[in-house]
């Protein structure tokens, strides 16, 4: 019989798959039998920077398919653990993947023209404030030209020497399966170090196809440092409160840089209008109700307000739906700037070029002594933006990310300092008051009014992507534990990344209205901006020299001239701000300590709480013995109990239990719970296991999820969790261990990774089973599942069509199964209550009764992350001690 049309497709896809393997990956696959098309494998290699699922199309996934071929890579020195390519997956839709990364240069040139809108928007506008922040107060432009010259070899040399060899040529590669940022960083160290303080870590996340690239064997002097790190418990407080600061700097950066970019944009209006457009519009303003905006000397705050509103009003559409015109923003800015950079050049000072010798640098500091050392805080500014490479790196590719900046912005920038030199060297007494030396002053007149607008322009793209970045951070603290919980929108569809925390615009909105009118002045703002972005910098090092350690197995001497290299650097530049402290450079340190308060006090009893959980929870043999004799019915439907522990009975249902002597026929257990990694595959998503006998019906499910993986809605939850218990069940109803297993109490100790996008589908399975290792206290109170066996394989598979029947019993559970969820599901919830025991210090109290109880009440539930709709929500009152 021919086979259907939708199979020819699925042959047709099958065949690019395999060509796509042996092109991007050298594995060669030599396939038996065409008559039928179904893959269903892993392949993670080194050489590929970001490994994702690829699933088949929807005509696939009713196929059954014989083994076409089974192939073990493992001697080649590639992990496969399910189903994916080298192609981005959008993780919302389950779609197929972009074009992939690197996969030819077309492309790569795409992605690095498209990365111009999102990455380079802050760090292209520093040529509109660098120069005027440097001369604010601490030096003065003289005749000699010695001033302008050796800031403009300083600006040459740091944009060189740490975004262009720090970022672009090193940091850049230490990505987390391609994504960067401060908590790739600290994923990257957790999973090749015991270090982490959040509960999230378990033995067989291990498995995961994105959890590490490979395993290279440590060195003696290597081994040394990670036990030392490993045995030293202060030190993991102290990696996550350096890892806690330079989020919470990126925070506060989230504020300084809109304020400082479209300020300073908008400030080129004082040279663009005349005196009589000033007075009209604070006129206007005034009428408008608006007069403590117009207490400034201009109209530069008022204008620079109301860009703030209507920016921050937009972000909850989301920024694909102008993102498009981004790109083409900040490629006719950086244009722009290097035309007027080699207009200036040549029409005032052909010889500017000589300033870029390091010597004018000693020079200059020669000369200026204290108050050269103080201006670095202006010279800082440079770099704004620099971090932004790093963290928006899962978003494009290295290459694309290299070639954008190498070749486009890093000579632009050059070519705009250069310019701005040129002129300044030729005019020392610029013809305005109100710009003794500025970017505007060196653009000429006729053209002053068509840069204005793309200035203004430009800022707005580069503000929104500091935005964007921060509403992406917030959502990583928040999945790892580090965040209160707050509402987190996805704006798109299709495109990963895009989403919207309405709690966090508005204050946002509101900060960076106060640093306008509070400062009305980019000295100050600069001052608080550059101690934010060098903090942050100086994060990075830190974490990066680690990170060549424990990671890319460096010796300890190439970390260690990295970080005293670009250390030294950053810390020259750290203290020029930080003794800035009363002049602006103050608002950064109060931003991290209030956040840093918020994050810490909401860890630490994040933590409490699942030690208390552990500690409290119910044995298997109590929960067995629940039944008829007892007085407890089992009601139709579906009980969904969400609890964080991934063993035993969590207190909550014996307290529901014991108030309401009732639950469900089909009981879940469901922690769902964040991993160190980015992405969770679907296919690796569920974890699921009997609780149990089959006969009682309770099963366990562990949901993992990415730092950076969307949640899905309730109804595609509920759809995937009961579809991954069918195959649970038919699973077992096909393997011979499961009859070998005699103990009760064994059911509980075995998990199953079922793929939620396999519905009828038997691919090969893994099994976990949990350690025999007792439970100690501390924060790695945790009962961890060990490792499944190493000879894991790439497996071409579907069980052959057979008419042999389910057993009985197995199509029993499936139809109680499917009776159950006909009657519907009831999401049980533990509603807490947080007090500190008594005997705690001042201290503790202050934290858990006033801070976290505060957190707690005004911050989002737990329903609201999970997505439970109100109707179908059960809560249970736990009063929680600690």
């Amino acid at each position: 019989m021919d086979a259907p049309e939708f199979e020819l497709n699925a042959l047709e896809l099958l065949l690019e798959v395999v060509v796509a393997l042996d092109i991007i990956m050298g594995v060669q696959i030599k396939l038996k039998d065409t008559s039928f098309a179904f893959v269903n494998a892993v392949v993670k290699s080194p050489s590929v920077r970001s490994g994702v699922y690829w699933p088949l199309r929807d005509a696939l996934r009713n196929l059954e398919v014989p083994i076409l071929e089974e192939i073990d890579l493992q001697a080649q020195g590639i992990a496969c653990v399910g189903v994916a390519l080298g192609g981005e997956m959008d993780p919302e839709t389950g779609g197929f993947p972009k074009s992939l990364k690197g996969n030819s240069w077309k492309a790569t040139l795409v992605l690095a023209y498209q990365s111009l809108g999102v990455v380079y928007g802050d760090l292209s506008i520093s040529p509109l404030y660098v120069f005027r922040s440097t001369f604010a107060e601490d030096i003065k432009h003289s005749e000699t030209n010695e001033e302008i010259f050796g800031v403009l070899s300083f600006v040459f040399w740091t944009l060189t020497l740490v975004p262009l060899f720090k970022y672009v040529f090193i940091v850049l590669r230490a990505d987390d399966n391609g994504e960067g940022g401060t908590f790739a960083l600290y994923s990257l160290i957790c999973r090749h170090a015991n270090v982490s303080l959040l509960p999230n870590k378990q033995v067989a996340d291990e498995e995961l196809s994105t959890y590490k690239y490979e395993c290279p064997q440590d060195t003696e002097n290597r081994s040394r440092i990670k036990v030392w790190l490993e045995k030293n418990k202060r030190l993991h407080v102290a990696l996550l409160i350096v890892v806690m600061l330079g989020t919470c700097m990126v925070i506060g950066d989230g504020i300084l840089t809109p304020a400082i970019s479209v300020f300073s944009a908008v400030s080129g209006l004082e040279l663009s209008m005349s005196k009589e457009h000033h007075e009209y519009i604070k006129y206007i303003m005034h009428q408008n109700l608006i007069p403590v905006l117009c207490a400034s000397a201009d109209a530069v705050v008022p204008i620079t307000c109301f860009i703030f509103v209507c920016l921050f009003a937009l972000q909850h559409f989301g920024t694909h739906r102008v993102g498009i015109l981004f790109a083409p923003i900040v490629m006719t800015w950086l244009l722009c700037l290097s035309g007027l950079g080699i207009y200036n050049v040549l029409h005032w000072n052909p010889l500017v070029y000589q300033a870029l010798s390091p010597y004018y640098m000693f020079k200059f500091l020669k000369k200026t002594k204290k108050g050269g050392w103080m201006s670095l805080g202006g010279i800082l500014l440079c770099m704004t933006g620099s971090e932004a490479m790093f963290a928006d790196l899962g978003h494009f590719s290295y290459t694309a990310i290299q070639i954008a900046f190498t070749f486009l912005v890093y000579p632009s920038l050059i070519l705009a300092y250069m310019g701005q030199a040129a002129f300044l060297s030729m005019n020392h007494s610029p013809s305005t008051s109100h710009h003794p030396i500025g970017f505007y002053a060196s653009v000429p007149e006729c053209i002053r009014w068509p840069v204005l607008v793309i200035a203004i322009l430009a800022s707005v793209v580069g503000s929104q992507a500091i935005i964007s970045g921060t509403f992406s951070i917030i959502n990583q603290s928040q999945s790892l534990g580090c965040f209160p919980r707050v509402k987190v929108i996805h704006t798109s569809e299709k495109i990963h990344g895009q989403i919207y925390i309405p709690e966090i615009n508005w204050m946002l909105m509101i900060l960076c209205i106060v640093v306008a009118v509070g400062f009305r002045d980019i000295k100050h703002m600069g001052n608080a901006s550059g101690l934010a972005v060098i903090t942050v910098m100086l994060v990075t090092t830190c974490l990066t020299s680690l990170v060549m350690i424990l990671c890319w197995q460096k010796p300890p001497l190439v970390a260690l001239a990295f970080l005293l290299f670009f250390g030294s650097i950053e810390i020259l530049y750290f203290s020029a701000s930080l003794i800035k402290f009363l002049e602006g450079a103050w608002l950064p340190i109060l931003l991290a300590l209030f956040l840093m308060t918020v994050m810490f006090v909401w860890h630490y009893a994040t933590i409490k709480k699942y030690e208390y959980d552990l500690h409290n929870k119910v044995s298997l043999d109590w929960f067995l013995a629940l039944g008829d004799k007892l007085g407890v019915v089992r009601v139709p439907g579906i009980g969904l109990v969400f609890t964080d522990i991934i063993s035993g009975v969590p207190a909550n249902f014996s307290r529901f239990v014991t108030n309401l002597p009732a639950f469900h026929h089909i009981l879940v257990f469901v922690c769902v719970k964040s991993v160190p990694v980015p992405f969770v595959p679907s296919s690796e998503r569920f974890l699921v296991g009997r609780v149990g006998p089959p006969s009682h019906r309770s099963y366990r499910c562990i949901v993992r999820y990415g730092y950076r993986d969307v949640h899905q809605d309730v109804d595609s939850f509920e759809s995937q969790l009961i579809a991954s218990l069918s195959d649970f069940i038919l699973l077992k109803a096909r393997s011979s261990a499961e009859t070998s297993i005699k103990s009760e109490n064994s059911f509980e100790n075995q998990l199953t990774v079922i793929g939620s996008n396999m519905c009828m589908h038997y691919p090969g399975h893994s099994t976990l089973r949990l350690s025999n290792a007792s439970e100690h206290s501390g924060t790695r109170n945790t009962i961890e599942l060990a490792r499944p066996s190493a000879g894991k394989k790439v497996r071409f598979l579907l069980e052959e069509k057979s008419n042999s029947a389910l057993a009985e019993a197995e199509m029993e559970e499936l139809e109680e199964l499917l009776t159950a969820r006909e009657s519907g599901c009831a999401f049980i919830l533990g509603h807490s209550h947080v007090q500190a025991k008594s005997g705690s210090s001042v201290v503790k109290k202050l934290a858990i009764n006033v801070a976290y109880s505060f957190l707690h009440k005004n911050c989002r539930g737990p329903d609201v992350s999970l997505r439970v709709p109100p109707a179908s929500l059960l809560e249970v009152g736990m009063v929680y001690v600690l």
